[in-house]
């Protein structure tokens, strides 16, 4: 019989938590693990790391799960190393998929070949050529390539299955070779795989065929198609809708939704993404089709994903990063536990950051994340107990706390201030970032599940200390201070005074360092109010996302807007403002910059402040700077001394000091290795 609570959560997630049936079998509710590659998918030898990391999300109780993409050859690797379904790898990957099903799931392999992204000298797209994103030239296939990539998408197919998988998932969108097939800039054949769209498209649609021959009736074969290829000269809509009804027909399950090419100059995945920004294109293809639609891109709230099932634009939700950030999402969700699910923010810096620079994907949040066998964290027995005491409630405070509180030992948190989140709070200040909020209320919800006690407001002394067995000091940053000389002029505030509402900026503003805060700050300054984070139609307006039949690919050159403020942003080196930003976020926030007009000075040294202004020396020339604000984000230094104290105070063999996240190292503020720096230490207690 099940309880009042689980009832409650049933009927608030009715649709997301309800069973389908998607042909060969039926999944047990609608919330699908989408394709993310994380580096344990190049090596063989990892394929336990794989099972654990994919065993974990499905006693979590997703759904479906689909792998990261393996390429069918090794023209289609993404990296030289790359994955590849051969029959080595599938042969380890039986490990894998008992894994998963030993824990009632399903999953998918995903096929993906990458065409002129590939980062290797042996790619090959449909008409050759290179990409914005690999310096080697890819060759233009053959007819009898073409057909070899045909011929070898279903042999893998067929190897996947054998495998254990229950079915296959074709990469057709995000601007790989497929997609490269579809679009008139990457395809300028003139045979039978070209010249018309239905030329264009007849390659997806004889893979498809292929490997449904491949697999049979019994596996699942679901085809991720682009819906907005966001680049010039891509599909129109007319032009997909054709595909997906003629993919139906070629034998598809599943059309799994995805949105704009790697190389498109509009975000689709971070945080200033607005909530389900694309389900109205899902909708508008479900209703063309017979088939399933899995709806993704920014469908992070499970409530927000419960509206799109219910309202009827898709069937299924695609969850990567929400399921790499909390592998029991599923399952708090049905334990009415909604409000404890550990909240992905799209920062992209733990995850596909990682894997573009050809390191393991693992998660900012959730820094045990694809290291299941490696970050362990052991319930402690009874007599190894230890009363630990946490200073500091930002981003590793909190989840130092969590971490040592869920392994069972007793924590208190102290906080100075009321409110919990640290540089974490003024980060979800920015414009774009309003994401960041639900992840600290997440971990106020977590805290008290865990039993932590929390004491906001304090800040203990080194004698209030010496009763605990560790003492893990998280006190953070604050903001560094310079050196110029004043004679009245502009107001000189910090960030944290202007963030926190202390202190206002004028009209006419010059910031002091162009870090990542100091690009915040400008985004802050000069982004359209209210955010058009908050609203869909603003935001596509923002961006020139538009119709695609009434332009190919959906997106036109991005109007101008007003400026809100003439804004100066400021860095001492010599380099690109912005280049220490996010492999993948950075080109976002530059482009915010100069969108809003933002004036950029580099390889600068600050003379002084007087009533004309801000003098400057650039280029090795003086100049002024005609400002009425000076907001200073010239980078922070480490608050510990609370450390040293405690250190001196004690006596005897407690407590214990660690000393964590900002506390102990403050340089560009990296909350990524904040945290996983809290867990590593909580997991050694």
């Amino acid at each position: 019989m099940s309880s009042p609570q689980h009832s409650a959560a049933a009927s608030r997630y009715r649709s997301l938590l309800s069973p389908l049936d998607l042909g060969p079998f039926e999944v047990r509710n609608r919330i699908v693990m989408g394709s993310m590659h994380t580096g344990l998918e190049d090596d063989p030898s990892d394929a336990k790391k794989l099972a654990a990391y994919l065993g974990e999300r499905a006693r979590g109780g997703v759904g479906l799960i689909v792998t990261g993409g393996f390429s069918p050859d090794r023209s289609g690797r993404l990296t030289p190393r790359g994955s590849q379904a051969d029959a080595r790898t599938l042969r380890a990957h039986e490990l894998i998929t008992r894994e998963v099903h030993e824990a009632d799931g399903r999953i998918v392999l995903q096929l993906l070949h990458a065409g002129r992204y590939a980062f290797h000298p042996l790619s090959a797209s449909p008409s050759g050529g290179k990409s914005p994103l690999s310096p080697f030239r890819s060759r233009r296939l053959t007819r009898g390539g073409v057909q070899r990539t045909i011929d070898h998408f279903a042999e893998a197919a067929r190897r996947a299955v054998d495998a254990g998988y229950d079915g296959v998932e074709i990469m057709g969108s995000e601007g790989y070779l497929l997609n490269q097939f579809l679009a008139p800039a990457t395809n300028h054949r003139r045979d039978r795989w070209g010249r018309t769209s239905e030329g264009r498209r007849a390659v997806p649609l004889a893979i498809a065929a292929a490997v449904r021959d491949a697999i049979g009736d019994d596996a699942l074969l679901s085809y991720r198609i682009s819906l907005l290829d966001l680049v010039p000269e891509g599909q129109t809509w007319t032009e997909t809708t054709a595909l997906a009804q003629s993919l139906v027909r070629a034998g598809v399950d599943v059309l799994s939704t995805g949105i704009g090419w790697h190389e498109a100059r509009v975000p689709t995945i971070v945080t200033s993404v607005p909530r389900a920004a694309f389900a109205e294109q899902t909708q508008h293809l479900r209703e063309l089709v017979g088939v399933p639609v899995v709806a993704s891109n920014r469908i992070h709230d499970p409530d927000v994903a419960e509206q799109v099932l219910a309202s009827g634009q898709a069937d299924l939700i695609s969850m990567a990063r929400p399921l790499l950030a909390d592998p029991q999402l599923p399952n708090k969700l049905a334990d009415g536990r909604a409000g404890q699910v550990l909240a992905c923010i799209s920062c992209n810096q733990a995850c596909l950051d990682k894997v573009f620079d050809g390191k393991r994907a693992s998660c900012l949040v959730n820094p045990r994340a694809a290291h299941e066998t490696e970050l362990v964290l052991t319930p402690v027995i009874e007599r190894r107990i230890r009363k630990v005491a946490v200073v500091g409630a930002g981003p590793a405070g909190l989840e130092a706390a969590l971490a040592a509180a869920e392994r069972g030992h007793i924590v208190t948190l102290y906080e100075a201030t009321d409110e919990i989140g640290g540089q974490l709070r003024l980060a979800a200040r920015i414009p774009g970032k309003e994401d960041y909020a639900q992840a600290l209320q997440s971990w106020r919800m977590r805290l008290a599940a865990a039993g932590v006690g929390i004491r906001l407001g304090m800040r203990p002394t080194a004698t209030e200390l010496q009763g605990f067995h560790d003492v893990i000091v998280a006190t953070g940053v604050a903001p560094r201070e310079i050196a110029l000389e004043r004679s009245g002029g502009p107001e000189v505030i910090s960030y944290a005074d202007l963030l926190e509402g202390r202190a206002e900026a004028g009209e006419k503003v010059a910031i002091i360092g162009a870090g990542g805060i100091g690009v915040d700050v400008a985004e802050y300054l000069t982004a359209p109010r209210p955010s058009p984070t908050l609203d869909v139609g603003r935001w596509r307006e923002h961006w020139g996302v538009v119709d695609a039949d009434s332009t190919r690919g959906g997106v036109i050159t991005r109007p101008r807007e007003e400026a809100r403020r003439e804004v100066h942003l400021l860095q001492r080196k010599e380099t690109r403002i912005g280049a220490g930003l996010g492999r993948t976020t950075g080109w976002v926030h530059r482009a915010e910059l100069r969108h809003a007009g933002v004036i950029q000075h580099r390889g600068v040294t600050y003379e002084r402040i007087d009533e004309a202004g801000l003098h400057i020396t650039e280029d090795g020339e003086a100049r002024v700077l005609d400002v009425d604000t000076v907001v200073v984000c010239a980078g922070q230094v480490s608050v510990n001394a609370l450390a040293d104290e405690v250190i001196a105070e004690r006596r005897g063999r407690a407590p214990r000091v660690h000393v964590i996240g900002g506390a102990d190292v403050a340089a560009e503020l990296d909350a990524e290795r904040a945290i996983r720096q809290a867990v590593q230490v909580a997991a050694g207690l």
